[in-house]
């Protein structure tokens, strides 16, 4: 083939590579023989890609079926005896705080926010790392570091030793607080009911010295307190079961492990909701609200805690969407009422208390839920001599202190966001609530500022 011939060859040949059509054509000829051998070994595929899947949910094993329950059960507790072990007990912590001891530093400027306060550079940290051991090195890493260095400029590129060791050891106890709880998770699903959490609450009991004063015939209402706190705030939308997550997150936790403290003052037992003062004094008065001794309580009864000013109307609703045992209220019941009063500023609380003030049960509250409850209000000016406010007045004030994104109603979650919730519900459910709001609308220092 002469020179010009293999040329008009190649060029053709080239064409035919780049013609869209003739492209086309050859991939669909290639899927077609493709999926005809897919489809003809489908079986065979398939079989060998759920193979490979491993499973991933196990069903919990049925009650009639013992061994099965068993095994798991011991499965579990061998589990989380091993995830204990490689905590760090009160021995290795005295020798980690031994070891930073050797190793601070303590070269820093009389000027630093560090005065008086030892520290260590990361190549120190490093040293400590190699020093301490394997069982260290799960707290140790660098980000921990980054997380506690210290952006002032006399202490560049150090952390305090103090707060390392404090991190370290605050991290071991809640790993074992999660591990002790979950010993309690009969599903083993992360989190505990009711009677699970009652079970964790009182093996804890013995534990803390500031509770060894209680009788023993008191101890079931302790607990009873104690679990109704945790549940009214981890589980506002009553599901009866809390995430051990959230048990060991959240602050309760720290106010039950302060009662391990030898001495306390009045002043920290008072404000501990927990301590043995606290939980004496809401059981006290409930006891002196029962006039009749039958261990619950009445709407007449009810009707007399705290200053005696709630509306009766209120208290209607209270008894129409509370657990009630024919027409009275047993203590779980009253604990849960009790919260919600006292913590009025909390979403947990106004999730309770907007359930109340939601008579029609629409999720919102209108003119006329705001009159239900402001009608008995006024009523109660008129008997006591008090100057009259027109409904219309209190309803644009309400509504402008509130600024709902739909003007005509107000739903929870404009409760949360406008942040005066807790002076709202004050103000529809209680006469004293409602004469301090009016007191303070009418002060010449509220109007000025």
């Amino acid at each position: 083939m002469d020179l010009k011939s293999a040329l008009k060859s190649a060029i053709e040949a080239k064409k035919k590579r780049h013609n869209p059509e003739a492209a086309l054509e050859k991939e669909i000829e290639i899927f077609k023989r493709n999926y005809t051998d897919i489809k003809n070994n489908k079986s065979s595929i398939d079989q060998q890609s759920y193979a490979r899947i491993p499973k991933f949910y196990y069903k919990l094993p049925k009650k009639d079926e013992i061994l099965a329950q068993k095994l798991r059960e011991e499965a579990r507790d061998i589990f989380l005896k091993k995830k204990s072990k490689e905590l760090l007990d009160n021995n290795e912590l005295q020798a980690f705080w031994a070891l930073l001891i050797k190793y601070q530093s303590s070269n820093v400027s009389p000027n630093s926010s560090f005065s008086g306060e030892e520290t260590i550079s990361y190549k120190e940290y490093q040293q400590i790392v190699n020093k301490a051991g394997p069982k260290y090195k799960i707290y140790l890493t660098p980000a921990v570091f980054a997380k506690l260095l210290q952006t002032s400029s006399q202490c560049k590129g150090r952390i305090s030793t103090t707060s390392l060791f404090t991190y370290v050891m605050r991290k071991s106890w809640l790993e074992q607080t999660w591990i002790g709880l979950s010993l309690y998770d009969v599903t083993g699903h992360g989190y505990l009911r009711e009677a699970d959490l009652e079970s964790y609450i009182t093996f804890l009991i013995p534990t803390l010295p500031q509770l060894d004063g209680l009788e023993n015939s008191f101890h079931n209402f302790y607990v009873c307190t104690v679990v109704r706190t945790f549940f009214f705030f981890l589980d506002p939308l009553r599901t009866g079961r809390v995430r051990i997550k959230d048990v060991v997150t959240c602050s309760f936790l720290d106010d039950l492990t302060e009662l391990r403290e030898g001495e306390l003052t009045n002043d920290m037992l008072k404000a501990n909701w927990f301590s043995a003062p606290s939980t004496l004094h809401v059981y006290g008065q409930y006891l002196n609200l029962d006039r009749d001794h039958n261990g619950m309580l009445s709407k007449r009864e009810l009707a007399e805690y705290g200053t005696g000013t709630l509306t009766s109307v209120f208290l209607d609703r209270v008894f129409q969407e509370c657990l009630t045992y024919k027409g009275e209220m047993d203590y779980k019941t009253y604990l849960d009422f009790v919260l919600a009063l006292e913590n009025r500023h909390e979403p947990q609380s106004l999730h309770y208390l907007f359930k109340i003030l939601d008579i029609n049960g629409v999720g919102y509250l209108d003119s006329f839920s705001l009159r239900y409850f402001l009608r008995e209000i006024q009523e109660q000016m008129r008997v006591h001599d008090q100057d009259q406010v027109s409904f219309e007045d209190i309803k644009d004030g309400l509504f402008d202190m509130i600024k709902p994104a739909d003007p005509t109603k107000i739903t929870l979650q404009d409760l949360l966001n406008s942040g005066q919730g807790e002076v709202f519900v004050s103000i529809l459910i209680d006469l004293n609530g409602f004469w301090a709001y009016e007191r303070r609308a009418a002060s010449p220092e509220t109007v000025d500022n």
